[in-house]
């Protein structure tokens, strides 16, 4: 009889589907692969089932097509894989965040029980749910007056996606079910805790989406009282509707139920792992163990990740959180809020292009833009066409294209957007270490990283930096799956989270360098970009001021 393998399941779950890879914990070959997407999708406009419409900005689901994707993916992992159950050593996942659920003291779900069926507050709010924006405004607003020190830490503002904002959502527009709900949970953390039985708080989500900080701890009660009295409990360690134990990704939560055993196929007690956020996952995925590389998921918007060892105050970041990323690492977040979207803008809305020729559309425009020197193209962007997330924070900021004229081209408009998200980045990067935290190199990763060759060369001339295109088109999934084989623990997993980085992340990587003769052009572009960066991002930056107001006169979108 041949000995077992020792293989890693890594679980991804994005806004639309579950993924399941296993990946060979030694070699870090992948073994086999799955996806299901969820029954009822994202709910925009009505409830499953012919429940009742929605208001805009909602963006619900069912907790349950969590499990019967996961399970339907990992089906299908160990069926490609042609794996035995004890050739699984551990499981490892990562999540959409902040997606939140409100659950009772068994951990069901709210929207399980018959009174709250067709109460939307009562089902998942996905992390592009924003009914919560006035929330988030009230929170920035006090926690600016009343200066709490922990705002500093998310680039001085919060999200109208994220647990707190939420859950006053919910106490403002379903007090029963807010007065119901034993606790508002991470989805990942429920996904974790169905699968052992035990419930703990990832503390990627804990600390980037739900204000949680190792050694300060949340916001104070005497904040929460002043936004809402009937949210000074809403931390509390002991009996708050976010308490929990806040554990690094890696860390074993528990084992495999029996239940979970049977349905997954898999061994009773396998170790489960805590979770974390799909973006950050791609660092250990990307092979990061250390500071000074900046991991890039280039898609439709992007996230940048960076690790240093200790905590600095950088102002327009996303967050920074103790052990958020890797344990024992401070782990800083940032963004762009459009990315591969606007290009796709382009094409889709200005072009008219019709599905079954976009990729053939953006190959060609990428080719003719390849050709263009820099600064030919006459053009200069600022890339906010869906907001501006670092280093401005500020969603109300819209896209600007400078120097149009009759004689422009598609192909130069389409570089010139390229270029303007090359510029935010660069800014980005020199916002990170103008207050102390180094850059070395950049990683790239995501969608856009392995289509568009041309995006890395000019984000490489842009930045002046090496950019490393990282080869794995599924890198998330595969930091999940290494953090599955720390959970394990050595001998037939990992004892530590480098050892297993080392072992397992993503091999396939390929240098993108900055040419000397473009990167002189964009400096010289680079600081135009800069003014036009600050005077419309900065000095114009009040509710009346000419971007606000142009997207308040058009409605929003």
């Amino acid at each position: 009889m041949a000995a077992p393998r020792r293989l890693a399941l890594g679980l991804d779950f994005g806004s639309e589907s579950a993924r399941a890879l296993l990946v060979d914990v030694v070699t870090g070959e992948p073994a086999g692969r799955g996806a299901a997407a969820y029954e009822h999708g994202v709910m925009e406009d009505e409830l499953a089932g012919g429940g009742p419409s929605l208001p805009p900005d909602f963006a619900l689901q069912v907790p349950g097509d969590y499990l019967d994707a996961l399970a339907a993916a990992t089906s299908d992992a160990l069926a490609s894989a042609g794996a035995a159950e004890q050739d699984v050593v551990g499981i490892g996942v990562d999540f959409t965040a902040c997606t939140i659920l409100p659950v009772n003291k068994r951990l069901v779900p709210l929207c399980d029980a018959e009174e709250f069926r067709r109460e939307p507050h009562a089902f998942v709010k996905l992390w592009k749910h924003h009914g919560a924006n006035a929330e988030a405004a009230a929170i920035n607003d006090l926690a600016r007056a009343t200066n709490q020190p922990w705002l500093a830490r998310y680039g001085g503002t919060t999200s109208s996606e994220w647990l707190l904002a939420k859950a006053w959502e919910t106490l403002k527009r379903a007090p029963k079910v807010f007065d119901a709900a034993t606790r508002f949970v991470e989805a990942s953390d429920w996904v974790v805790a169905q699968l052992t039985g035990v419930f703990a708080r990832g503390a990627c989500a804990a600390g980037y989406k739900g204000l949680w900080h190792r050694r300060d701890g949340p916001p104070p009660p005497e904040f929460l009282r002043r936004l809402d009295p009937r949210l000074a409990g809403f931390f509390d360690p002991e009996r708050g509707k976010a308490r929990g134990e806040v554990v690094a990704a890696g860390t074993r939560v528990g084992g495999l139920t029996r239940e979970w055993a049977r349905r997954l196929r898999l061994q009773e007690g396998l170790a489960v792992s805590a979770p974390i956020i799909d973006a950050h996952a791609a660092v250990p995925g990307a092979g990061v163990t250390k500071g000074g590389s900046l991991v890039a998921i280039l898609g439709t918007s992007a996230c940048h990740m960076l690790l240093f060892e200790r905590e600095v105050v950088v102002p327009g970041i996303q967050g920074v959180v103790e052990d958020g990323i890797l344990p024992g690492w401070f782990g800083y977040e940032a963004g762009q809020a459009a990315f591969g979207d606007t290009f796709d803008w382009f094409v889709e809305k200005l072009l008219g292009t019709p599905p079954s020729d976009r990729a053939h559309v953006h190959a060609e425009l990428s080719r003719k833009a390849a050709k263009l020197p820099a600064g030919k193209s006459g053009l200069l962007v600022l890339d906010w066409w869906n907001g501006n997330r670092s280093i401005l924070v500020d969603p109300r900021l819209t896209g600007l294209i400078v120097g149009l004229t009759r004689a422009t081209r598609p192909e130069e408009i389409y570089r010139a957007l390229i270029e303007g998200a090359a510029f935010s980045t660069r800014r980005i990067v020199e916002n990170f270490v103008e207050h102390g935290v180094p850059i070395d190199e950049l990683l790239a990763c995501g969608g856009v990283a392995e289509k568009n060759e041309l995006v890395l060369q000019l984000l490489a001339d842009v930045t002046g930096r090496r950019v490393v295109r990282v080869g794995s088109s599924e890198v998330c999934a595969l930091g999940a799956a290494i953090f599955g084989a720390v959970a394990a623990g050595a001998p037939r997993g990992h004892a530590t989270v480098s050892a297993a980085i080392e072992a397992m992340a993503a091999r396939e990587r390929s240098d993108v360098l900055p040419r000397t003769g473009e990167t002189k052009m964009y400096e010289l572009l680079y600081r135009r970009f800069e003014r036009l960066h600050d005077h419309f991002g900065r000095h114009f930056g009040s509710s009346d001021d000419v971007m606000p107001l142009l997207r308040e006169l058009r409605g929003g979108e």
